[in-house]
């Protein structure tokens, strides 16, 4: 599976690119096509034209925005058992699945750990709930943090409708609460799908987020899903494509998870395995019961040997 390429969030990081000036030409005598009645008429003509197309432009936005409407509902119980609870067996079978365990995991440099206030590991998550990356990547770690912990208020969203990978089903963390006495978790859905502001994140997932999303580490600066598991590793693009969930409701999405050949369920869970080797490794193999998982240790030996990029 080729790695998903990450989409920037829009108005986020971007640089605006400076006009260039242009000398001006000496005056001349106007010929008779720039005469100020002619001006006149086509300066009137010019600001029609102006007017109709901000109109459309405004109406065309308006339609973006109702086609992007927030709707948030409740996820359905045999959706959120086949996420947050999948077969030991699957689980096994797929292994790494799709994707090689270093294909998107990036080693951070060596430094203290990421911890909360009470000194568990911590992941960090930024994303907004238009990005299909983000869509891709939630069902994945929705199944790889529930093997440390438990989730309450998550709820069903889709992408936008207007960016690429159009109306993938997915969850979003922004109601979401999630408990664990092994690890913390800090979402920040920092865009709606309309890509209006959402969440603000706290000052250190803001550091986080500016000092680690970039170049070496990823391949764009300050894109979504971010993602860092307790300081040691981040995500360089979703773990796999959208284009895998394209077209399929959560309700079949979760029924695919059944079966461990189909695709669907080596994206995501082969994903949600790498992420929880990585997350065993800040957690010094804890809980045992998850973390000794012969599936998981033969992933475990790829994840520690990274190497932090350079550059």
């Amino acid at each position: 599976m080729p790695q998903a390429t990450r989409r920037p969030p829009q108005g986020r990081g971007a640089q605006k690119r400076k006009q260039r000036g242009r000398p001006l030409n000496r005056r001349t005598a106007r010929p008779w096509w720039q005469s100020p009645t002619l001006l006149g008429g086509a300066a009137v003509a010019i600001v029609a034209v102006v007017l109709i197309v901000v109109v459309v432009a405004g109406q065309g936005g308006g339609q973006n925005q109702a086609a992007n409407a927030d709707v948030r509902n409740p996820v359905a119980a045999s959706v959120l058992s086949a996420v947050t609870q999948p077969s030991e067996a699957v689980l096994a079978q797929v292994g790494a699945g799709s994707s090689g365990p270093t294909d998107n995991l990036v080693k951070l440099p060596a430094s203290s750990p990421l911890t909360d206030a009470t000194g568990k590991p911590l992941i960090v998550y930024v994303g907004g709930e238009y990005c299909p990356y983000c869509a891709a990547e939630r069902w994945s770690m929705i199944m790889a943090l529930s093997r440390f912990g438990t989730f309450s208020g998550l709820q069903t969203i889709t992408s936008s409708s207007t960016d690429v990978f159009p109306n993938t089903d997915t969850f979003t963390f922004l109601n979401a609460s999630y408990s664990s006495s092994s690890i913390a978790f800090q979402p920040s859905e920092i865009e709606d799908r309309a890509q209006q502001p959402l969440q603000s994140m706290s000052a250190q997932t803001q550091q986080l987020f500016q000092s680690i999303d970039k170049p070496p580490y990823t391949s764009r600066a300050l894109a979504f899903p971010f993602l860092d598991i307790a300081g040691r590793y981040t995500l360089s693009g979703a773990g796999y494509s959208p284009q895998v969930l394209q077209g399929l409701s959560w309700s079949q999405i979760a029924t695919e998870l059944s079966n461990p050949t189909s695709p669907v369920t080596q994206a995501i869970v082969g994903n949600a395995n790498i992420l929880t080797a990585a997350i065993c490794t800040a957690t010094s193999n804890q809980p045992q019961a998850v973390c000794s998982a012969p599936y998981i240790q033969s992933i475990v030996p790829a994840v520690s040997a990274l190497q932090p990029p350079t550059g």
